[in-house]
């Protein structure tokens, strides 16, 4: 007898006494395992636009335009897709050990990488390949042709032109770099110039932006001057009786205009070769031009 009434006391006591707190207590288990059970079941989300990054070796180069992105496919428990932040994804393809060539990849989760929060699995990638043609790299030295834009003053033309460094280096695709001939400079003003001058630190290009200058800006001198023009001399030759040379001068307008034929003599150099001897304020200033002996 006693022991009957020790087991009702017992079932009194947990099921009848204090039964509205116990419950609340029980609802809120239920809730909260609901909760948890609902959150970590399985769940699917599709991304779309993640940058796509390929690595290759220094010694290659990608030459064909590419997809610039691709739209991944996850897996995983809510609470971890929820941490995913877009923006903050990208997806690297290691290409550095694929040699020169016309190539196929295939695009899966084996070959692309996403930096994706634990416990979500990247399962497809879409689109599934990617074509991609991977070229060797080459260098060489390629002469750089001063560009101008303007005139010089009236009566005035542009001697020559040189830049500082002459030549610069050039990286890019061996099939590019190699048929490239010079790389140019960003046009010059001239307009109205007298005297010679020197642009300073002007941006150099390749005409195929696939070609990398590796020397960005060069100096470039011009040497500006009068006009010239070319008049014709003759000359007796010096220790050759009866003989005679014809030749012209090209140089500076005024210059040539005042200069008289006495001020140049015919000598016979080596191997009886004759040659014109210049003045003094002729040197470095006119060129030489058809030389006849008769």
């Amino acid at each position: 007898m006693a022991g009957k009434l020790f087991a009702k006391h017992i079932v009194r006591k947990i099921f009848l006494e204090d039964w509205g707190l116990k419950l609340v207590a029980l609802v809120i288990t239920l809730a909260l395992w609901f909760g948890v059970t609902g959150l970590s079941k399985p769940s699917k989300e599709q991304i779309s636009r993640i940058p796509l990054n390929p690595t290759i070796s220094t010694e290659t180069l990608i030459t064909n335009a590419i997809k610039p992105d691709i739209d991944i496919f996850v897996s995983g428990d809510k609470r971890n897709l929820d941490k995913i932040v877009k923006g903050d994804l990208s997806a690297s393809l290691d290409l550095s050990e694929v040699p020169p060539g016309d190539w196929v990849i295939t695009l899966s989760p084996d070959t692309i990488s996403v930096n994706l929060p634990q416990g979500v699995t990247l399962d497809r990638v879409q689109p599934g390949n990617l074509a991609v043609k991977i070229e060797a790299v080459a260098e060489k030295d390629i002469e750089v042709k001063p560009e101008t834009v303007g005139t010089v003053a009236p009566g005035y033309e542009i001697y020559s032109s040189s830049s500082i460094p002459q030549k610069i280096r050039v990286r890019g695709p061996a099939s590019i770099v190699d048929k490239l001939e010079y790389v140019q400079t960003d046009k010059i003003d001239i307009t109205g110039r007298l005297d010679g001058f020197t642009a300073k630190q002007i941006p150099v290009n390749a005409s195929d932006p696939k070609a990398a200058v590796l020397n960005t800006v060069v100096d470039v001198y011009f040497k500006v001057g009068e006009k010239r023009v070319e008049r014709e001399f003759t000359v007796p030759v010096s220790g050759s009786p009866g003989k005679i040379a014809t030749f012209s001068i090209y140089g500076p307008k005024t210059l040539i205009a005042k200069t008289r034929a006495d001020a140049f003599k015919i000598e016979t150099g080596s191997y009886d070769t004759p040659q014109v001897v210049l003045p003094a304020e002729l040197q470095d200033l006119v060129e030489v031009r058809r030389l006849r002996v008769k």
